[in-house]
């Protein structure tokens, strides 16, 4: 599922994109008026968080072009919390309204209550080969059934990769993603993480079938066939 992200404040739209990409989204972000709206015509988004003070075009404006040609749910976001902004972003067809700051936690109930009455829902379990990730249980199930059981950082680990299934992810992206920001990951803790990980996952940990090292840039999901160790 995609999602639009529309701040030009670089550090909040970042913290925004990472808390998205942790629960499964696939996320797009612009940082000002015009962008969003080339961006939101050729990625056709699930949804749209908006910003309202943006430069060249501020939100209420592209909130309007948006309604003018389509239904996309859109929650607006601003440093604002007075009465009359709330109703003007609402009577123009914003379906949920969020005063900054805000929590992570508050953003993704608001997001996951828009999308439900759209009749959209949020992503739920990811696939991969004999793989299913169950991301509301934070475990993985094979084909035949055999439910494994994740560690919290195995978990993030492993729906990072889902997420981005195909893609080479850079040893230092994935420590970001996985410790989050300023914590303790680095590329000897992310070494042992996917050890561990292979060891629970993988029918020969000796000859990664999933988790696939690309030397000196990082890790893939790969094709589903014997990878580099």
């Amino acid at each position: 599922m995609r999602v639009l992200v529309v701040d030009d404040d670089m550090q909040l739209a970042a913290l925004i994109a990472f808390t998205l990409r942790r629960e499964g989204f696939e996320v797009i972000k612009a940082a000002d008026g015009e962008a969003a709206l080339a961006a939101w015509e050729a990625q056709q988004p699930d949804l749209v968080i908006l910003d309202v003070n943006l430069p060249r075009l501020d939100g209420y404006k592209v909130l309007r072009r948006i309604r003018a040609a389509g239904l996309t749910p859109v929650i607006m976001l601003t440093v604002r919390d007075e009465e009359d902004d709330m109703v003007r972003g609402l009577d123009l067809g914003a379906d949920d309204y969020i005063a900054k700051p805000f929590s992570p936690k508050n953003l993704l109930a608001r997001i996951r209550a828009v999308l439900r009455r759209s009749g959209k829902q949020p992503p739920a379990d990811l696939t991969f080969d004999d793989l299913t990730l169950d991301v509301d249980r934070q475990e993985v199930r094979r084909a035949g059934g055999e439910v494994i059981k994740l560690t919290p950082l195995e978990f993030r680990l492993l729906h990072y990769l889902f997420v981005n299934q195909g893609q080479v992810l850079p040893s230092d992206m994935i420590i970001e993603y996985v410790w989050g920001y300023g914590d303790s990951g680095d590329r000897s803790a992310l070494k042992q993480l996917v050890r561990r990980l292979r060891l629970k996952i993988e029918p020969d940990p000796g000859t990664p079938r999933y988790i696939e090292t690309v030397p000196g840039v990082g890790y893939t999901l790969g094709s589903g066939g014997p990878g580099e160790n």
